[in-house]
């Protein structure tokens, strides 16, 4: 759909710039796919001025040219050729100078150049209306009566229009806007400024003396038709104004008469159709259907057979207008028309879109009724084209209006919670501005409460019939951008979405674990209270004590599940089986003052070597960063991000990582001190993680957000860095985010070094930095920058020596 800017400020001042209005329509839901600047005259006459021929004689070498002299304003005449019959001394003429570019009616547009015409010296061009799109005679020069003086740009004497056009994506729900007043009424609510209707105030009946009857049969497929009378008109070319609005949308001037239907259509989104009164037999309407099978030929002179179903405009004989799709070939106006009878009717869209669609029929009046028009309209409609057609054609108004309203359509009434606004929009808005949105749309805002309020929203907006329509339509007017995201968004959805089964999620896990070469294990959730107590790092009043045991072994709920586990592993190591990876999904219990509390882990073991005796693998025993790997490995499966990990705080840990994802904690693992594994009478190390499951399960089914991967090279630079034992990689990876956290990408330990060589106390990483700038590639000046900025921090802050 096309709207002209220029039309569009007739029905709403609008001083914004075209960036600023595009983009506040589409952020209103009228999305702009494109702008256009139109011109009335193509090229807006640039280089052409007004000039006064002061000599004309004959050209010596030709005897169909003149050879002038042209007055254009500057200091000396302008000789010109020229070829016209009828250029003579004296005239006023349209002048194009050197260097400008004519834009033809017909034809390709072509520039002045300075010429030799039979060797006479020629500097411009005086121009007939075709040569510069002002029409099509060719007859001679263009002969202007004004007193402008010499050298006035001819457009100041045109004034030709330039406008901006926007293409708008309409959707099929927004009927309401398919119209300039319909964006208008937008951009109302949008910049909080009144619209303009048109003025209707001159309109008056001037006789009665060619009324019309009008019988509509068919209420359900018309339930509201509009009409009048008149007389005397003179159908003729429309006027400049007129065309030139018509012509910036794309439409074709017709006559006068049919051009103002066409421009309350596209003005008010009310479509109209214009009769021959002296058609219409027995100076009668009948709103109908005919018979299946009737014939009716068309304006495009097509005999179509119509439905019982099609609804027709019918005179007393006959049919004449296919109603609101297409007019017949006989009943339109013609240049013989004097006489006319202006229709503006509401029909139902159902039955406008099976006709159109039946009939492979689609012009712009089905396309408005299809989606719905005012039923409110059709009158004022009828009264401003009535006025447009007296001041373009002449003629008086010969009727009283006819307005047949059987059933009017009632506003729909809407009950609203404050609560579910603020619930669908996602922020609390201020009462008075959604009062103040609602308002400025028509939508009547009435009997406020502490809890909601009533709204009654007019018949024109189809798509507004529940409360979440109207919420819908107090968020795209506050706009959809300013509401602010949360740190987890989420949305409400219309349709239903699986949720994820727990159960079935514990299932893949297991078996991915169980691809990694570990085993999955299930023990009791009674344990010994003298493991607790012995290992002394778990609260004796903490423990979820059985009241009816079977035995002092199994006489509590385990508060943990590490003693299970090293149960298992010692039943397999007595077994000659030392080489163990296990893993349990159990429970664990705890009770607080006189509260119970359960909670669900995911919990790995890891001891011995990594893998059985063979010849052909160096048996290395499982480290910490075995487990480290299978750890991370499940947090990827969890799409977890962002992880901060810290020195563990769990005191059952030699040494270990706490992972936390903005403060809550995901994992514990590290390798389990002697004391606790001596409790069970495990003498191997330990390796041991607690993942908290729930936790877990939200993050399962978060989609991971895509980056495109960067059109720029990595660059990696080494330094080798000798440090303190106690400093932590963990304070390497701070210093690098915090110096250069937009080119430092990764940063790999390749090699950790500990000997006499480097002093007691100390060790030695060779660490590995992957730079990038997703911008532009990186130059050896700015990587030198980097790492030397590197350098001196690792230096000042970790006491580090860089080895060269």
């Amino acid at each position: 759909m096309k709207i002209s800017l220029n039309w569009l400020k007739d029905y709403i001042d609008l001083n914004e710039s075209i960036d600023e209005i595009s983009q506040t329509l589409t952020n209103t839901g009228l999305e702009v796919e494109g702008v256009e600047e139109v011109e009335e005259i193509k090229g807006s006459l640039e280089g052409l001025v007004i000039g006064e021929v002061k000599t004309c004689g004959k050209h010596p070498g030709a005897d169909k040219l003149s050879l002038t002299t042209v007055d254009i304003g500057e200091a000396e005449l302008s000789p010109i050729v020229c070829g016209a019959p009828n250029v003579a001394a004296g005239q006023k003429v349209v002048v194009a100078t050197v260097g400008a570019t004519l834009y033809p009616s017909e034809g390709e547009p072509f520039k002045i150049k300075k010429a030799k015409i039979r060797g006479e010296v020629s500097l411009g061009m005086i121009c007939a209306e075709d040569e510069i799109g002002l029409g099509a005679s060719h007859a001679g020069i263009m002969i202007l009566d004004t007193d402008l003086p010499n050298g006035t740009p001819a457009a100041d004497y045109f004034k030709p229009t330039k406008d901006t056009v926007f293409e708008i994506g309409l959707t099929p729900n927004r009927a309401d806007a398919a119209s300039h007043f319909g964006v208008a009424r937008d951009l109302k609510a949008a910049f909080e400024r009144d619209t303009k209707f048109p003025d209707l105030s001159a309109f008056q009946i001037d006789n009665n003396s060619r009324p019309v009857e009008v019988v509509v049969e068919n209420t359900e497929a018309c339930p509201r038709y509009s009409g009048l009378t008149i007389s005397n008109v003179k159908v003729e070319e429309s006027p400049k104004w007129l065309k030139a609005k018509l012509n910036s949308i794309g439409l074709a001037p017709i006559n006068n008469v049919v051009d103002v239907t066409n421009y309350v259509l596209h003005s008010l989104g009310q479509p109209m159709h214009a009769f021959d009164l002296n058609e219409i037999k027995g100076d009668k309407v009948v709103v109908k259907t005919l018979e299946e099978g009737s014939l009716f030929t068309t304006l495009d002179e097509k005999e179509r057979k119509l439905s019982s179903k099609d609804l027709m405009i019918c005179n007393a004989e006959e049919g004449m207008c296919i109603a609101g799709v297409f007019g017949g070939v006989h009943s339109g106006v013609k240049e013989s028309t004097t006489d006319v009878f202006l229709e503006s009717a509401y029909f139902s869209s159902d039955f406008v879109r099976n006709t159109a669609t039946r009939h492979a029929l689609k012009t712009d009046a089905s396309f408005r009724y299809e989606r719905g028009t005012d039923p409110r309209m059709t009158v004022d409609a009828l009264k401003w084209a009535a006025l447009l057609i007296k001041e373009v054609a002449g003629g008086e108004i010969t009727s009283e209006i006819v307005d047949i309203y059987p059933s009017e359509i009632e506003d729909v009434s809407i009950q609203m919670s404050y609560k579910n606004i603020n619930r669908l929009i996602g922020e609390a808005l201020p009462i008075e501005k959604i009062h103040g949105i609602l308002n400025a749309l028509d939508i009547q805002v009435s009997e406020p409460t502490e809890e909601g309020f009533k709204v009654s929203v007019p018949p024109y907006r189809f798509d507004v019939t529940r409360e979440a329509d109207v919420i819908e339509e107090i968020l795209r007017i506050y706009g959809y951008n300013n509401i602010a995201l949360s740190e987890y968004s989420s949305a409400e959805f219309l349709a239903n979405f699986t949720t994820p089964d727990k159960d079935k999620i514990q299932e893949k896990t297991s078996l991915f674990l169980s691809a990694l070469g570990m085993n999955e294990i299930m023990s009791n959730s009674l344990t010994n209270p003298e493991y607790l107590s012995k290992a002394g790092y778990w609260k004796a009043d903490e423990n979820v004590q059985i009241l009816n045991k079977l035995s002092e072994e199994l006489g509590v709920m385990r508060q943990t599940i590490i003693f299970s586990g090293l149960e298992a592993l010692k039943y397999n190591i007595n077994r000659k089986q030392p080489n163990l990876k296990f893993f349990e999904f159990g429970r664990v219990y705890k009770k607080e003052g006189d509260k119970y509390s359960e909670q669900q882990q995911l919990c790995l073991f890891m001891t011995g070597n990594r893998s059985d005796e063979s010849w052909y693998l160096e048996q290395k025993p499982i480290d910490f960063h075995d487990l480290s790997a299978v750890v991370h490995k499940i947090l990827d499966k969890f799409s977890v991000a962002d992880m901060d990990s810290v020195p563990t705080q769990s005191e059952v840990f030699e040494y270990g990582l706490d992972i936390s994802v903005n403060g809550v904690l995901l994992a514990s693992f590290g390798k389990l001190k002697k004391k606790v594994t001596k409790v069970i009478g495990v003498n191997q190390d330990v390796f041991f993680a607690e993942l908290n499951w729930p936790k877990l399960l939200k993050k399962y089914g978060k989609i991971p957000m895509y980056k495109a991967v960067s059109k720029f090279p990595e660059v990696r630079r080494d330094l080798s860095l000798v440090l303190d034992k106690k400093v932590q990689f963990s304070e390497i990876m701070d210093i690098a985010k915090s110096e250069s956290k937009k080119l430092v990408k990764r940063i790999n330990v390749f090699s950790v070094y500990e000997g006499d060589s480097i002093g007691e106390g100390k060790k030695s990483y060779a660490l590995s930095f992957i730079l990038q700038d997703e911008n532009k590639t990186l130059n050896d000046k700015v990587i030198d920058k980097t790492m030397s900025a590197l350098m001196s921090s690792f230096e000042n802050n970790l006491n580090a020596i860089i080895r060269k």
